[in-house]
């Protein structure tokens, strides 16, 4: 059986073009990440591609607003927003009652955790983490506060621009895959060493989530809209899965 077979769709060769490659020496931590040998292309099992998955029963609808999820004393500290969107196949069709995970610093550019040593205060009402499910039409959204732009230790004054990390779970748990989503109009973006490593500036501006007004509410959050494309030529870039299958 083939996951064609199973899902009864057809799928797009990927561009491994439209990838950047495992080995970049400006971003540093890429050297002794990358292979030395030849990747391998392993096939899903049938186990594999519809294994359990989450229910609507297992999320709480705090999940998703992390202005609430974590707070005890008051709202979080930052510019409240919405961060909406679709999750879509190759075809722009719908991926519905699939996982979709969010962590970030925040508003000052920090983790809640306790390696990250960044000078920036720890906000006791805000915890970084969400969850939720897409809708029937492959909605979802999250309320949080804009993330900072944080220092790391690549260069001298190398800064990370303000993002969000997604994850994105497929009809099963073997089945994530791993992205960033930026803002726009944020001119760390162009300097970041991770991101230039991209070769393509169209992948680079998938990732980048646009200002939308329409959605904001007023008085309250400004939203951004983010898009993610699980597969095909032009896939959102995964960092956990750089051949973009």
């Amino acid at each position: 059986m083939t996951q064609n077979d199973l899902f009864g769709r057809d799928l797009i060769q990927r561009d491994r073009e439209w990838h950047p490659p495992a080995y970049a020496p400006d971003y540093k931590t890429s050297v002794a990440r990358s292979p030395k040998l030849a990747l391998l292309s392993l096939g899903n099992t049938a186990s594999e591609l519809t294994g359990p998955t989450f229910g609507h029963g297992d999320i709480d609808p705090v999940d998703s607003d992390l202005l609430r999820n974590y707070a005890s004393t008051g709202d979080p500290i930052g510019e409240r927003i919405i961060v909406h969107g679709r999750v879509l196949d190759e075809n722009a069709r719908p991926v519905p009652h699939t996982l979709v995970e969010i962590w970030q610093a925040n508003a000052g550019g920090r983790y809640r955790h306790r390696k990250d040593s960044y000078l920036a205060p720890i906000d006791p009402n805000f915890g970084g983490c969400g969850r939720t499910l897409t809708d029937a039409e492959g909605r979802y959204a999250f309320r949080t506060v804009k993330p900072g732009a944080y220092p790391w230790r690549n260069w001298v004054n190398n800064w990370r621009p303000a993002h969000i990390h997604f994850s994105v779970f497929g009809t099963a748990f073997a089945q994530r895959l791993i992205t960033q989503m930026y803002f726009e109009g944020d001119p760390l973006i162009a300097k970041c060493p991770i991101v230039r490593t991209i070769p393509d500036q169209r992948a680079i501006d998938m990732l980048v989530a646009a200002l939308d007004l329409n959605a904001s509410v007023p008085l309250d959050s400004i939203a951004y809209k983010f898009d993610i494309v699980l597969r095909g030529h032009r896939s959102t870039y995964f960092e956990n899965r750089p051949e973009g299958n």
